[in-house]
């Protein structure tokens, strides 16, 4: 570990709080309906789509109605995809003549992006044309990280409300984050990644002519468009097999940091969106606070684990760290850095490959994954997340004074906490039911291209991104089989739509209650005693149902490695 890449990570860290604030007070305002910077250009195009649409955007809806619209909503999204994929060979924008894509793979994708997974069983320069890059996968990954805003908004209006029965209206508050939050920073964004040397063209893969004098195809394609939202959105799908380590989707080191920074920015505004809504910003900073804690250790452990390398590279003579796997003009603190990024929050991208990480270092992103990706998350799924363990760390503090929990003048019963564990422990169930299956069924274990730990860490690891809806892979699992087409789409819908329904369930609830006043016995929630409980309870919830299943594959696989025994 050096300096320098401590400053670097300190940098990132500054500038994502420098941005909270700014971008929560912009989101508020949008999606409380006020007035903003770009409202007269914005507004009409919003009210004409509320028109065609036949949306009355002043009637909001119940929380059931409110989720029946977003689950229909995917229902739309799903066929849109997995048509045009099964279409592709007969739809135009297909310069390289792709074929129609398999049934289970067509299935296994539009699952992955319409839960903002972007689990990508394919290569999307081989297997994707432009039309479906565009029309099936960058559109959906508008659609989804909208979704997945518009339902954190839908909980924090639970929190802010009193004795109302509606939470908002989906129509709404998707047509505003995607016409005012997404599009416009996306559209400089591309411009941006154009200008840093990403590709943006429809026109023909490019035929070059090596040194050796032998003929070599380039692909191209509309790149920046799509890693512009796969970023900012936390989706994470790329247009390259190599995604954000391929040369066209991460060209420079300064696109490198501003796609780490935007994987960020939007989730950590959430925060402050809560704040503003609940009328305390304090509750915002605490609950940033919590998230900012597990991220600088998680980032410690892997920088660390990725700079000491193992014994045997030591022995090998490779010193200076571990840099298989890894880009040269990234090195290790930026791959680090880039891995916990991606991993805690559920975008999935990778500038490395997590595979090729040491034991430790792999391990980290693992367990983001595994505590429900809470570590600022998926853009709105991460605070929806981060929600329900503060309400479980509500009850365990009431618990331990005697008194009703309450939060932001809320009181938290039976029924929210029961729907808080029930969204929860759903999670392990997939990861360690389907993992439990793959390491012993004779089609799945054909698919591992190691053996030992590590082998099962890699179906570990499969399951819980799927379920997880992060998307990252430890590459060497091959997953293009029927198996996991099929098991990894039902984790990646369980993972997303079992953990909204109770979530919506509570925002119904708390918008319902009464708002009470604090006093003297209310318990603290903008304090470090308050941090510490919310991240206890976090830890220990995932020291429950997850950490003995790791202690059998990174663990185990780091002892040995640092022994000179390979497995």
């Amino acid at each position: 570990m050096t300096v320098i890449g401590w400053l670097q990570i300190i940098l990132f860290c500054a500038i994502i709080v420098a941005l909270t604030k700014p971008l929560g007070w912009y989101m508020t305002r949008v999606f409380n309906g006020e007035k903003t910077f770009l409202s007269p250009v914005l507004r009409p195009i919003e009210a004409g789509i509320y028109w065609i649409s036949g949306v009355d955007e002043k009637r909001e809806q119940h929380w059931l109605t409110y989720t029946v619209a977003m689950l229909l909503f995917h229902v739309g999204g799903f066929l849109i995809i997995y048509g045009v994929m099964r279409l592709q060979a007969v739809l135009p924008f297909n310069p390289a003549g792709q074929t129609a894509v398999a049934e289970d793979l067509s299935f296994n994708t539009a699952i992955s992006f319409i839960t903002n997974t972007n689990w990508q069983n394919y290569g999307g320069e081989s297997t994707i044309s432009y039309l479906v890059q565009m029309l099936g996968l960058t559109h959906q990954n508008f659609l989804s990280a909208a979704t997945g805003i518009a339902l954190a908004v839908a909980l924090i209006r639970g929190f802010s409300r009193a004795s109302m029965r509606t939470v908002g209206n989906f129509w709404v508050d998707v047509t505003r984050c995607t016409l005012y939050v997404l599009l416009p920073i996306c559209i400089v964004y591309t411009l941006f990644l154009v200008w840093q040397g990403m590709p943006q063209t429809l026109g023909d893969y490019v035929d070059a002519t090596t040194l050796e004098g032998a003929k070599q195809t380039i692909a191209v394609g509309p790149v920046a468009s799509q890693v512009a939202i796969k970023m900012l959105g936390t989706n994470g799908g790329g247009f390259f097999n190599a995604n954000a380590a391929h040369p066209f989707e991460n060209p420079t080191a300064l696109s490198n940091f501003v796609q780490m920074l935007s994987i960020f920015a939007l989730g950590a505004a959430l925060t402050n969106v809560f704040g503003r809504m609940v009328g305390n910003q304090r509750q915002g900073w605490a609950i940033l606070a919590v998230m900012g804690l597990l991220f600088v250790a998680g980032v410690a452990v892997t920088y660390w684990a990725e700079a000491s390398g193992t014994s045997m590279l030591q022995a090998l003579g490779l010193t200076g760290g571990n840099m298989e796997g890894k880009e040269v003009r990234f090195g290790i603190v930026a791959s680090s850095l880039f891995a916990v990024i991606t991993t805690a929050a559920s975008c999935g991208a990778v500038n490395a490959m997590h595979d090729s990480f040491t034991a430790l270092g792999g391990m980290i992103p693992l367990i983001n994954i595994e505590l429900g990706e809470i570590i600022v998350g998926g853009v709105g799924a991460g605070m929806y997340g981060m929600l329900l363990f503060v309400i479980l760390a509500i009850f365990v503090a009431g618990l331990m004074v005697g008194r009703t929990p309450e939060y932001v003048g809320k009181k938290i019963e039976a029924r929210e906490v029961k729907m808080a564990m029930l969204a929860i422990l759903v999670l392990p169930l997939m990861i360690l039911g389907w993992t439990a299956v793959g390491v012993v069924y004779p089609a799945a274990v054909a698919s591992m291209a190691n053996a030992g730990p590590h082998g099962f860490t890699e179906v570990l690891y499969a399951y819980t991104s799927g379920t997880g809806n992060n998307g990252s892979a430890f590459a060497g699992l091959s997953g293009n089989t029927f198996f996991y087409n099929l098991t990894l789409a039902s984790a990646m819908f369980v993972g997303r739509f079992f953990m909204i329904v109770p979530a919506m369930a509570i925002a119904g609830s708390l918008a319902a209650k009464k708002s009470i006043p604090p006093s003297a016995g209310t318990f603290p929630t903008t304090g470090g005693l308050f941090v510490g409980l919310v991240v206890g309870v976090i830890l220990i919830m995932g020291g429950l149902t997850f950490f003995p299943a790791l202690a059998l594959g990174p663990i185990v696989e780091h002892l040995a490695m640092n022994a000179g025994n390979l497995f």
